[in-house]
């Protein structure tokens, strides 16, 4: 059946043609983003760190804190470059990229180690990595992670109770989320994903076992001014107790006993974890 031209015409003063090629074009795009974060994620040289995939869900982990490959995203205390290796590559053509790691010159001997091994593998690599913007992350002494106000996410992946603990408590994870919110833009996404400890358990055990309370990551990221936006149990693990001999690093993959009831612990898996979206508020 032929449509006739004045039938269009009153089509798009009514909005629905552009209304329906509105949502295909998005459609689109975000299949387009997909396919390249799929290419990220199965990259030849991941092929030994995508065996971690499965306990940590990297595309449904990326996709619930929203992040699309044109933002600014600063990602802290990134190691060895495990999640560094997709969001390098998903960030690399429209994106920019922060990866806020330790002091260079750290006293602390495995910072210094850690950063300097982190900068050999940019260096080696620079068709992956040479857009990488290095910055430090250093408490509670530095907390220049980005310019302020330029960022569209902050990504900390298993790093929040490193701050609780050793006698930093609530203070220092305060500071740390501030420092945060000071590095996003209004309606910017800091994601946190974390080794849950049970709400009911003894909140001395955050001290030493490498667990914190998703009510004590809650309770300071609304001091530091952040509106919880959203939680999910994309990283949950219910076969984790949070209660081992060496704690969260008993498991997979440090497991800190050796070989002692291994299989067991391997049959576990990697520790039960908090997936928390907030959002600094537009004001």
């Amino acid at each position: 059946m032929a449509i006739k031209s004045g039938f269009i015409v009153k089509m798009l003063q009514a909005g629905v043609i552009a209304t329906a090629l509105t949502g295909a074009v998005s459609a689109i795009a975000h299949d387009t983003d997909n396919e390249k974060l799929n290419q990220a994620l199965h990259s030849d040289y991941r092929s030994d760190a995508a065996a971690r995939d499965e306990y940590r869900h990297p595309a449904e982990t990326l996709s619930f804190f929203g992040v699309e490959p044109d933002m600014t995203v600063v990602e802290i205390w990134p190691g060895g470059g495990w999640y560094t290796d997709i969001l390098a590559a998903y960030l690399r053509d429209s994106g920019t990229f922060y990866a806020a790691h330790f002091n260079p010159n750290s006293d602390v001997a495995y910072f210094k180690r850690s950063r300097e091994a982190f900068g050999k593998k940019m260096a080696e690599h620079p068709e992956r990595y040479d857009q990488v913007k290095l910055s430090v992350f250093n408490p509670p002494d530095q907390y220049d992670i980005a310019p302020v106000g330029s960022a569209d996410a902050v990504l900390t992946f298993r790093n929040a109770h490193n701050w609780y603990m050793n006698g930093g408590g609530e203070k220092r994870l305060l500071a740390a989320f501030s420092s945060f919110y000071r590095a996003l833009k209004p309606g910017g996404v800091l994601g946190v994903v974390d080794h849950r400890l049970p709400e009911d358990r003894d909140d001395a055990e955050q001290q030493t076992s490498g667990y914190i309370k998703q009510s004590v990551i809650e309770s300071v990221a609304k001091q530091a001014g952040f509106v919880l936006a959203d939680t999910s149990d994309i990283n949950a693990n219910p076969k984790d107790t949070a209660n081992h001999e060496k704690g969260v690093w008993t498991l997979p993959p440090s497991y800190r006993l050796g070989d002692v009831d291994r299989a067991k612990y391997q049959a576990i898996g990697e520790s039960d974890r908090m997936t928390l979206k907030f959002v600094k508020p537009k004001k």
